[in-house]
């Protein structure tokens, strides 16, 4: 029977179960292989980070299938001779095709002591961490949020609204928060963070961070705790890998999505080289795709000459529990509909997953 080994349960790999799941090929089997026991909602980690979320609530049980096995533990080799894959505890899972999805982590660029004394939201185990810090904090302290970005921004206001009696700041390496998209979204995050004390420290460059303190450019700056949301890398055993790889450390795939010297290994997510930013829009987009590819390869089907083109409609982010922002197809969405068309697809999203 062939194997399928999908490495991590993330956005791109419920999507490929999803999908192949409902029609699986009676000489096929899946292996799931995860460090927990359910999937996590990653784009709902600053909730969990700032305390008005539980983990409970970010959290999808796998699905159940008679040939689907799920694995639990650390992956800590790939070896694409034998085909295998080692974990931690010794355990080696032969594959015949592989799904890499195993995520990000923080970069630090270089960042002096930036890896040592910052928290993190980028699982679920550090978030609950990051949580534990923050919201045991004394009345008065003053965290700071190192990233503007999407997860920077909505751990910054879903902290102002968990913690009121802190001091919150905001630091943004662009000219103007969200610099990228229209001004008219950049000014209805701006104003909210204004209204709601939040110190948004444009043109920042952090250099260095010491227990207690950073530095940005050279000036000293005294914080009770310091929350790490600018950049992410691919996790290091992919980033470890023997493939071709961008200037991120992603490895190079083809437009089926398998690396550019194996056609049974594939790679999913915020692992896989694009010319997208990561989110968990593109990885379901990709893993739409390949399972798509791995239906017809395993049908022994000639491949389209070329894939249809993924298209990311944009995204949606909130400020808090009231407030949200959306940028899709070209058109800007702010205020209390944002943060519906938010909540709405988290849900819908549970329910087609759960």
């Amino acid at each position: 029977m062939g194997k399928l080994v999908l490495l991590g349960g993330g956005y791109g790999n419920m999507r490929v179960m999803l999908r192949l799941l409902n029609n699986l090929p009676l000489d096929r089997e899946i292996v799931l292989v995860d460090r927990a026991p359910f999937h996590s909602l990653k784009t709902e980690f600053y909730a969990l980070a700032a305390g008005t979320s539980t983990d409970k609530e970010i959290r999808v049980s796998f699905p159940e299938h008679e040939r689907l096995t799920a694995v639990y533990g650390e992956v800590v080799g790939i070896n694409r001779a034998e085909k295998v894959v080692i974990l931690e505890d010794g355990q080696r899972i032969e594959y015949d095709d592989l799904v890499i999805g195993l995520g990000c982590e923080d970069k630090y660029h270089g960042v002096s002591g930036a890896a040592e004394h910052t928290y993190s939201i980028q699982t679920m185990g550090k978030s609950r961490a990051t949580y534990q810090a923050l919201c045991g904090l004394p009345a008065g302290s003053t965290v700071g949020v190192v990233g503007a970005g999407l997860s920077g921004i909505e751990l910054a206001s879903e902290l102002r609204e968990s913690r009121s009696d802190l001091k919150i700041k905001l630091f943004d390496r662009g000219p103007r928060i969200m610099k990228d998209f229209p001004e008219k979204l950049s000014k209805y995050v701006k104003d909210w963070f204004i209204k709601h004390n939040v110190d948004v420290i444009s043109n920042s460059n952090i250099t260095k961070v010491e227990p207690g303190k950073i530095y940005n450019h050279e000036e000293e700056i005294a914080l009770d705790a310091v929350v790490w949301t600018a950049g992410v890398q691919p996790v290091k055993i992919v980033r470890d890998m023997d493939v071709e790889k961008d200037g991120q450390g992603r490895p190079l795939v083809t437009q089926y999505f398998n690396v550019l010297d194996d056609e049974h290994v594939y790679v999913v997510g915020d692992c896989a080289s694009s010319e997208f930013p990561p989110s968990a829009y593109l990885a379901e987009a990709q893993a739409e795709q390949i399972a798509k590819v791995l239906r017809m390869r395993w049908k022994g089907e000639l491949l389209p000459e070329t894939m249809p083109e993924i298209k990311i409609k944009g995204f949606v982010g909130s400020l808090g529990k009231k407030q949200g922002f959306a940028y899709l197809a070209d058109t800007t969405v702010t205020g209390r509909i944002a943060r519906l068309m938010k909540s709405g697809i988290l849900w819908l999203y549970k329910y087609q997953n759960d």
